[in-house]
């Protein structure tokens, strides 16, 4: 990924060093020095990135087991970024404790309830376990290791794992294998890039009858497909809805057509980012 701040980026995360947010800034700026700022909640990460011109921010905005993060895209729209690029990561846990423990000297597993859901099927095999949920996949691998905690266990990333220098006692722990998180890249840049082929929109539609229907009827005269549809209530308004969409295209001339000819039927219409699709990892 190429940027305009020079070789090394700093990247605005949700959470520690370790943590799944951290190691998609790490692959999708891969190649270039990575400095990560670690936030606790989503709404910091968005007040920090929007005030600071030299950070990029990496967010979570879908998972194909969990679904949409609601509250981001609302953040998203109420900020002035953009997305520059977006990065899907599949999610994949490892079992990991101290050097020197093993299955059978483990008296709990610690991680976050959604990790330790995933994992539950390969965790039901040891009864013995006592599981408790703690706030973050990577803290948990962060606190067993700085706190020299026998007889813990960390369900978290193999890149948390190694990060913290913890044993992996095994990989690849979670049920289902097609687990995908869809992160996007946020930056002040509005400039859009040549290479762009994907564009988040977000707009409120009228009341009357079809009014959604016309709109997809236009975009798919102008041969764009809409990858993505997530709709909100208007919060104060009944039965009003904001639609948050996500297209790709092949030809950008028709792409601003298309936008043109929908403009009479949508109100509060704004551009979140247009941007080229990048590789997943698929391991």
């Amino acid at each position: 990924m190429e940027g305009q701040k020079g070789h090394k980026v700093k990247v605005a995360i949700q959470g520690v060093a370790g943590c799944f947010h951290d190691a998609a800034a790490h692959a999708f700026f891969v190649g270039r020095e990575v400095e990560t700022v670690e936030f606790d909640t989503f709404y910091d990460l968005f007040q920090a990135t929007a005030s600071d011109p030299e950070l990029y921010g990496i967010v979570a905005i879908e998972n194909t087991i969990a679904g949409s993060i609601l509250p981001n895209y609302e953040l998203l729209r109420k900020s002035n970024l953009r997305i520059i690029g977006e990065y899907k990561m599949r999610i994949s846990h490892v079992l990991c404790a101290l050097p020197g423990e093993t299955i059978e000297s483990l008296s709990e597993v610690n991680s976050h309830p959604m990790a330790l859901m995933q994992c539950e099927e390969y965790l039901r095999q040891y009864p013995h376990l006592k599981i408790i949920e703690k706030t973050d996949t990577a803290g948990s691998a962060q606190e067993i290791a700085s706190k020299r905690l026998s007889g813990h266990a960390a369900v978290c990333g193999e890149y948390a794992a190694e990060l913290y220098g913890l044993n992996i006692l095994q990989k690849g722990i979670e049920t289902n294998k097609r687990n995908f998180t869809r992160f996007l890249i946020l930056d002040h840049d509005k400039e859009t890039a040549e290479t762009a082929n994907n564009a988040s929109q977000v707009f409120t539609l009228p009341h009357p009858r079809g009014a959604l229907r016309k709109v997809l009827t236009i975009l798919t005269f102008y041969d764009i497909n809409l990858s993505k549809i997530q709709s909100l209530p208007v919060v104060g308004s009944e039965w009003e809805y904001r639609f948050y969409v996500d297209l790709t295209y092949d030809d950008s001339e028709r792409y601003h057509q298309a936008l043109q000819a929908v403009a009479p039927l949508i109100t509060d219409f704004k551009t979140l980012g247009e941007y080229a699709e990048f590789s997943y990892t698929a391991e």
